[in-house]
């Protein structure tokens, strides 16, 4: 059976639930927030083809219409503070060879929380007699889904829910007994006092989401700032699949979908014409044979380029995209610009060397006198000074270069220290803000829970 392994399974074994906390400014406003995963105290389901016997400590927690199954779980959530602005339960597909994967069915708030995991039968069950919360259309096998369950979770205390399906082609789901495919509530507490400025953000990373638990981390970042929320590829590995992204990146940064604004990166192109990536994304990702837009954020032109210069016709001068680039940047009509992709043209990562290719996209940025150029590809954190298209620094016109490849796969060293490098981390999974002023901007690379490592700075626009 397929596993999500994570770093916080251990934790969840021992004791049943793990937070992240994380409080950030964002312009003038302070957030703070946390995100608590609970793992399930009890979980079983009924057959009425079984009418005594017990499941409770099968792997499988089973529902459908014929035979009649109906699921049970429940959840003692402790040592949450604050007010609860949402609440999701997760649930995994089995993998097991003929496991169902039809209808994930209609799922119901309880009134009675003292069912017995290992005493529940078809014949003794508790009444499913609470509000419908919501429901899982089809599924597939080895994929999580998720519902949200803020209407019956407030707080701390005990909570069950029942599943029923009147689907004849249901659906087997992973038990607690699994471990890091057990269901989960998490659980996002916090308040945001706005801005008075109202100006926009911008955050994100690059390289995210696998089987580890950086992707966890800087998720739990995002859910503290407001904003709009960008990738610069490899967002869901090893190969930007269909599952990958729904086994890995929806499950983290998934939850922030509906505000992200991705580029795809070389994993992404794994899997033909990134047609994973596309299709999770969809419209927000831009023209499948493309991969390039374009959209503004306060008084900020933001350009989202593909750097994977051979699936899409190349990136050179008179490519379709610099051509697109040009034409873009004159028509903007904004005083600011900031860009970002995946493959950096300045990097010092001793894994992958200076992108030389995309070097007609950064000449027509400047050019175009924009500010910020943002990529990942090489797992670390690295700003340069402002520099023209060759590496010189250039303060008078200079594009500041920033590599923030720490959304959540292992990272990578450094090798040769390139002119004009002036951080680097390669320790701390984070997510870089940037604060888009009216005439000029504000960055902070802000770090995992329980590091220390930041940066930070203000500039004005050309």
């Amino acid at each position: 059976m397929f596993r999500r392994t994570t770093g916080i399974t251990a934790v969840l074994a021992a004791a049943g639930l793990v937070a992240g906390t994380v409080v950030a400014v964002v312009g003038d406003a302070t957030v703070a927030s946390a995100a608590t995963t609970v793992a399930a105290t009890a979980d079983t389901y009924v057959d009425d083809s079984a009418t005594g016997t017990n499941h409770g400590t099968s792997g499988q927690l089973g529902v459908d219409g014929s035979p009649v199954k109906r699921m049970f779980l429940r959840f003692d959530v402790s040592g949450v503070s604050g007010t609860v602005t949402a609440a999701k339960l997760r649930v995994h597909t089995d993998d097991v060879s003929g496991a169902e994967s039809g209808s994930g069915g209609t799922f119901r708030a309880m009134s009675t929380t003292t069912w017995s995991e290992t005493g529940v039968t078809w014949n003794n069950q508790p009444a499913i007699d609470g509000a419908t919360l919501g429901s899982i259309g089809s599924v597939t096998r080895n994929a999580w889904y998720e519902v949200d369950v803020t209407a019956h979770v407030k707080g701390n205390g005990a909570y069950s829910f029942g599943v029923t399906s009147s689907s004849t082609d249901g659906a087997d789901f992973d038990a607690r007994e699994t471990g890091s495919t057990a269901p989960q509530l998490v659980i996002t507490t916090g308040s945001t006092t706005p801005p008075p400025s109202g100006d926009p953000v911008l955050v994100g990373a690059g390289d995210i989401a696998n089987s580890g638990s950086g992707d966890t981390a800087t998720a739990n970042l995002l859910d503290g700032i407001p904003g709009t929320v960008f990738t610069t590829g490899d967002d869901a590995y090893n190969n930007g699949s269909a599952s990958d992204f729904a086994n890995y990146y929806a499950p983290t940064w998934g939850r922030h979908r509906s505000r992200t604004r991705p580029v795809p990166g070389n994993h992404e192109y794994n899997t033909s014409g990134a047609s994973g990536y596309y299709g999770y994304f969809g419209a927000a990702a831009g023209d499948p044979s493309k991969g390039y837009y374009s959209y503004d954020l306060g008084n900020w032109h933001v350009v989202a380029l593909n750097s994977n210069c051979s699936a899409i016709g190349g990136c050179g001068a008179g490519s379709a995209q610099e051509r697109w680039l040009r034409s873009d940047l004159a028509a903007a009509g904004k005083p600011c610009t900031i860009a970002y992709w995946h493959h950096p043209r300045f990097t010092s990562g001793a894994n992958h060397a200076p992108y030389t290719a995309v070097g007609p996209l950064v000449q027509a940025l400047y050019d175009y006198n924009a500010e910020v150029i943002v990529t990942g590809h090489n797992h670390h954190y690295e700003r340069f000074a402002p520099i023209n298209p060759a590496g010189q620094l250039d303060n008078a016109r200079g594009i500041r270069h920033f590599v923030v490849g720490t959304g959540g796969a292992g990272f990578y060293g450094f090798g040769t220290i390139l002119a004009n490098s002036q951080v680097r981390n390669n320790n701390t999974f984070g997510v870089i803000k940037f604060t888009l002023h009216s005439s000029g901007y504000t960055w902070q690379f802000v770090p995992q829970a329980g590091k220390s490592f930041t940066d930070g700075g203000t500039t004005a626009c050309h």
